[in-house]
């Protein structure tokens, strides 16, 4: 009699359990039909890191000079100079042939200026606080002064190693789904231009933390000066014009336009040629399609347009095309099949 007592006492116990199962899957479910949860997890993660750098008083690290120094490389004069005569050589020697002001021109633009504003203290704070949590938790990562290698040499060693991470970020952009919903931004423009380069997303730069690394390990033998990082980024601005020049003997070496577009050709894989600066990473790991005529003037974007674009109406909407971009991320994963552009599609 006792027995069957007990059981009977279970069995309220174990409906509750099923109960709670049950609702917190019509939860998960519920939530999954209006925002994509891991984008959400993402921003999420990237607030904590702020905050933590933040609490810790960016470990010790000037954050309003450092803003400074990154305004400089993102918009200070030499980088404007720079990218105007990149303007006009795109209409010089054209890849396709635009308006002289198009849509997508326009549209890069907005974000440029976003770049150049409100995006500098934010990969200000990332950067610092990501710096501060690696040399906190693992300050044997910071290489003491040798005295034997010169500051030119270990400027040129983070210069690679900076790009060779920067590679791997981007192959896992392409490759990882959560990753994609913020990149494939960049890949939504229709009409490349050197200010594709600003057609990014926020929090894409929470990737390329990565590519800090090299520098922290090496800053006592020779720290990145403003002026090697504005060639740096004016080599990648270069890669994305519209433009069909290139470098000649050395294509095979540095990252052309013919090159990069490629990588954003709507009608082809675009886990191919993902390199920034330079073509060696791809041609190790067999990604590099070298440029034919026939790719030099090649359409770019995403296909399907799985994405709000400026082109994609009788007229460009800039602003609101703007919000639905940044919120696009975020956006419900109806279809399992979107994904970016692959040569083949991971296993998971």
């Amino acid at each position: 009699m006792s027995s069957v007592v007990v059981e009977r006492a279970r069995l309220p116990a174990s409906t509750d359990v099923g109960s709670s199962v049950r609702t917190g899957r019509r939860l998960r479910s519920a939530v999954s039909t209006r925002v994509y949860v891991p984008a959400c997890l993402f921003a999420v993660g990237a607030v904590a890191l702020i905050v933590a750098g933040w609490s810790s008083g960016w470990g010790g690290r000037d954050f309003g000079g450092s803003v400074t120094a990154l305004r400089a490389i993102v918009a200070g004069p030499v980088t404007l100079a720079i990218i105007g005569v990149f303007l006009v050589v795109e209409r010089t020697w054209p890849a396709q042939r635009r308006p002289l002001v198009a849509r997508g021109h326009r549209h890069d633009l907005l974000f440029a200026l976003v770049n150049a504003t409100l995006l500098v203290p934010l990969v200000t704070a990332l950067t610092l606080s990501f710096a501060d949590a690696l040399r906190t938790s693992m300050p044997w990562v910071v290489l003491p002064d040798v005295a034997l290698v010169p500051r030119g040499a270990a400027i040129a060693a983070i210069v690679v190693a900076m790009d060779f991470c920067n590679w791997l970020v981007h192959l896992a952009n392409h490759r990882v789904r959560m990753l994609w919903r913020f990149h494939e931004l960049h890949h939504s423009q229709e009409d490349l231009n050197v200010l594709t380069v600003f057609r990014t997303h926020p929090l894409i730069h929470v990737s390329y933390l990565v590519a800090a690394i090299p520098g922290i390990v090496l800053v006592a033998n020779g720290a990145m000066t403003t002026t090697v990082l504005v060639a740096y980024g004016a080599t990648v601005a270069f890669a994305h014009s519209n433009t069909k020049l290139g470098f000649g003997p050395l294509d095979r070496v540095f990252v052309s336009p013919n090159y990069h577009r490629i990588h954003h050709m709507v009608d082809g894989p675009q886990d191919v040629n993902l390199g920034f600066a330079l073509t060696v990473w791809d041609q190790l790991f067999r990604r590099a399609v070298f440029p034919t005529a026939t790719t030099i003037r090649a359409d770019t974007g995403l296909p399907g347009r799985p994405l709000a674009v400026e082109q994609s109406g009788p007229r460009a909407r800039h602003v609101s095309v703007f919000l639905a971009q940044l919120a696009g991320p975020f956006r419900p994963m109806h279809d399992r099949t979107d994904g970016p552009p692959v040569r083949s599609r991971p296993t998971r």
